[in-house]
């Protein structure tokens, strides 16, 4: 397995620092970013120094993660809002992209590993996740069925009762009965006299 690279090491504040700078750059202007990251570990007193072509490495790293999870959550966002979910979107897409990430560290480690074979436990945690994911999805599809039968159900009661309603005011005009009438309401609003 090959060490770790040197920026994996920094203290988290500092990659974090790292992720900000190279976001705010446009993931562009390494030269400057290793300088002013190398001027950050003299101060912290860490004799550790970063070259322009390690941060060059994990400003493109950083960056397909980034784009990953940009366009992950702008399609679950898509999704969910196309389907009237726009309040559950915000929520999923918290959850999306924590998942994503944890997704992207897993996979990533495991590409560090040259040559080793993936532990197994690694494969059942990420089948299990993408499992998750999946089921989730579905219990959300089954949800929203549930949903859109209600709304059916509801606009169904109200157009009865509507016409039951229309059928009482108009029965003289139809030339019914009450009692007629009260019977052929009970029909449509499926009730017994």
């Amino acid at each position: 397995m090959p060490p770790p690279r040197k920026i994996d090491l920094l203290p988290k504040e500092l990659r974090d620092w790292l992720q900000d700078a190279l976001k705010e750059r446009g993931f562009s202007g390494y030269v400057e970013l290793a300088a002013d990251l190398n001027d950050k570990l003299e101060e912290r007193g860490l004799e550790v120094r970063i070259g322009k072509s390690a941060v060059h490495a994990y400003g493109q790293e950083y960056e397909q993660m980034a784009r990953a999870q940009e366009e992950a959550s702008a399609w679950a966002v898509s999704w969910m809002e196309g389907n009237g979910l726009e309040e559950e979107a915000k929520r999923h897409n918290v959850l999306f992209q924590m998942i994503t990430t944890l997704a992207f560290k897993v996979m990533k480690s495991q590409m560090l590993k040259e040559g080793e074979e993936i532990d197994p436990r690694e494969l059942a945690f990420l089948g299990k996740m993408l499992k998750d994911v999946m089921s989730s999805s579905g219990m959300r599809e089954k949800m929203t069925a549930d949903q859109e039968k209600r709304i059916a159900e509801q606009a169904a009661c109200e157009a009865k009762a509507a016409v039951a309603d229309d059928l009482t005011q108009n029965a003289k005009t139809f030339g019914l009965t009450a009692d007629t009438a009260a019977a052929i309401k009970a029909r449509i609003l499926g009730v017994a006299l």
